[in-house]
């Protein structure tokens, strides 16, 4: 029997208004919650990369990946297996250092997890780290004793490890050439 699991979809799409209500509308008419959700342009300017994560059994994300590839401005659907994925997230995270000894343990928590200071003022250190979901979740949880000010994540990004790429497959080959040789 298939299980549910956290599953992980690119999706190609036009970079035009509305396309992201689209997508996201199917997955709450099917009753679907999206997990993590990230969006941006890519090399192209008029195409973006959606990587939408969702709890879905096998049958159910054939379902969804189906679904999504017979909306017009999808150009792509692509599941990504989580041994043949790259997955990545972006926290930021302010957090209230009151005393340079804190401030000095936050700094080692932040050097540990190789994140980046990006902001110090007399109160406050702000942190970015890039990272698989679990160490985003361990240095959060670690700097939490000091207290959070501010948090953000920007959801699940990812990419196919090797030669794979999701233009292999567009609703017609050969109908971006993203940077490949077509004879």
């Amino acid at each position: 029997m298939d299980r549910t699991m956290r599953r992980s979809l690119s999706v190609l799409v036009d970079n035009e208004a509305g396309v992201l209500s689209q997508v996201s509308r199917l997955f709450s008419r099917k009753g679907y919650n999206i997990e993590s959700l990230a969006v941006g342009t890519t090399d192209d300017p008029k195409i973006s990369r959606i990587t939408i994560e969702v709890l879905a059994d096998d049958k159910q994300i054939n379902l969804l990946s189906n679904q999504l590839r017979k909306l017009l401005p999808v150009h792509s659907v692509k599941l990504l297996a989580p041994e043949h994925a790259i997955r990545r997230e972006l926290i930021l995270i302010k957090v209230n250092v009151p005393t340079s000894e804190i401030g000095n343990r936050v700094i080692q928590i932040a050097n540990i997890f190789r994140a980046s200071i990006i902001d110090v003022s007399p109160t406050t250190l702000t942190l970015a780290m890039i990272g698989e979901e679990s160490k985003a979740s361990a240095i959060e949880n670690l700097v939490k004793e000091f207290g959070i000010l501010e948090l953000v994540r920007t959801g699940m990004i990812a990419l196919e490890r090797g030669t794979d790429t999701i233009y292999e497959d567009t609703k017609e080959k050969g109908e971006f050439n993203y940077g490949k040789n077509v004879l």
